[in-house]
């Protein structure tokens, strides 16, 4: 479909980086010249290596420090980028959209981070290129599906107003001890900060804030028992873009039972003096251990009424294990967060997209059916033996 090689710059070079860039070598079905940064010269040349061994096609991949405040970077890397792909943490978010903005480059980000999110729509509305923003798991892979879930519904029994949109993920172990039931995925950090930070839902069809872990419920996907909670930057954009039209709408982290109960404790027990996240985070780094073994559970439904009044549900749910890519095995957390983001990057790279981007404005069919999105959501074959296989139902 695209017919050039096109310069794309990683910044970030740590496991969702360097899985980025893999997919695209390993994948893509247009040509790359990938340079991926970090702060860390050492980190960063370590992971070109480690991309160009896992990749099973020829690819070179340079490596480069990133410099504090990105507008001084060398000219060689940022000068002529096709596209930025923003893998660092989502304090820094803002800068380097503002370096994608002067070197004319467009921009992916993955953070759920509200306010930075608030900061790039201000500084890219107006950009002649085009800025991807939350294009991650969730948010991201998990707030498109939804949206496509609800184009369906209405294509399917002409309704346009829904009763329900819940979009849940749950980045989680095979095993998991009392008392925390759960071990670390990904950065205990962004876990701490969602845990605290306010979320954006839909209530009797308008937009409110809620509190984070203030919505605590059960349910079953496939047999197995989960806890639901809200928690924050979940949703994207997707509580402006439906309210009116859905009657409630939420994202909610899904954990092992047992698990929100003993946060909440923790939470409880920070003293006046301390920032909470930090407290948080420090309490589960010492109690919680990290594990490469993981899974990702996905769930979205849709529930409405038909035209004769029969409340009608769409769902569908994936459970993913680690993936194979090339030569190498990625983490669950690795491929479902970095096939979104290749997936967005393509579609920039089409020329269609100028300006803010957020996920209820990206193409749901496109992006569902793209190369990164469908090797590691629908694979053609079970050879990492993952449980991804899609459940679709249509329920009376």
């Amino acid at each position: 479909m695209l017919n050039r090689k096109y310069k794309v710059v990683i910044a970030g070079a740590g496991g969702i980086g360097r899985a980025v860039g893999l997919l695209l070598a390993e994948y893509a079905d247009f040509r790359v010249d990938l340079f991926l940064g970090d702060r860390s010269s050492e980190i960063a040349e370590e992971a070109a290596v480690w991309v160009e061994k896992a990749c099973t096609r020829n690819v070179s991949v340079t490596p480069f420090a990133l410099v504090k405040g990105y507008e001084d970077q060398d000219d060689h890397v940022f000068i002529g980028a096709d596209i930025i792909l923003d893998c660092l943490p989502g304090s820094e978010a803002p800068r380097m959209g503002a370096a994608a903005k002067k070197y004319g480059s467009h921009y992916v980000n993955l953070t759920e981070y509200v306010a930075e999110t608030e900061q790039l729509k201000a500084l890219s509305k107006d950009a002649p290129t085009g800025f991807i923003l939350q294009s991650g798991l969730a948010p991201g892979f998990v707030n498109i599906l939804a949206h496509a879930l609800y184009q369906e519904f209405v294509q399917k029994y002409k309704k346009h107003e829904l009763e329900y949109m819940g979009m849940k993920v749950g980045a989680l172990t095979e095993h998991a001890e009392a008392p925390h039931f759960y071990g670390f995925t990904w950065s205990p950090v962004g876990v701490a900060t969602e845990y605290l930070k306010d979320a954006w839902i839909v209530r009797d069809f308008e937009k409110v804030r809620v509190a984070a872990l203030s919505g605590q419920l059960s349910l079953v996907i496939r047999g197995v028992r989960y806890e639901e909670n809200y928690t924050s930057g979940g949703a994207a954009d997707l509580p402006d873009a439906f309210a009116g039209i859905v009657r409630n709408l939420d994202y909610k982290t899904l954990r092992y039972p047992g698990h929100f109960d003993w946060v909440k404790q923790i939470i409880h027990e920070a003293p006046a003096d301390q920032d909470p996240v930090q407290f948080l985070e420090r309490r589960m780094l010492s109690e919680i251990p990290s594990t490469e073994n993981d899974l990702v559970v996905v769930y979205c439904t849709v529930k409405g009424f038909d035209q004769s009044s029969v409340l009608r549900s769409l769902e569908q749910s994936f459970k993913i294990g680690p993936v194979q890519v090339g030569r190498v095995m990625l983490r669950a957390i690795q491929a479902t967060t970095a096939a979104p983001m290749a997936e967005c990057a393509r579609m920039l790279l089409t020329g269609k997209y100028t300006g803010t981007i957020q996920q209820s404005e990206i193409e749901c069919h496109e992006f569902l059916n793209g190369p990164f999105v469908r090797a590691v959501y629908f694979p053609e074959s079970e050879e990492s033996g993952a449980e991804r296989n899609v459940q679709m139902v249509v329920a009376n």
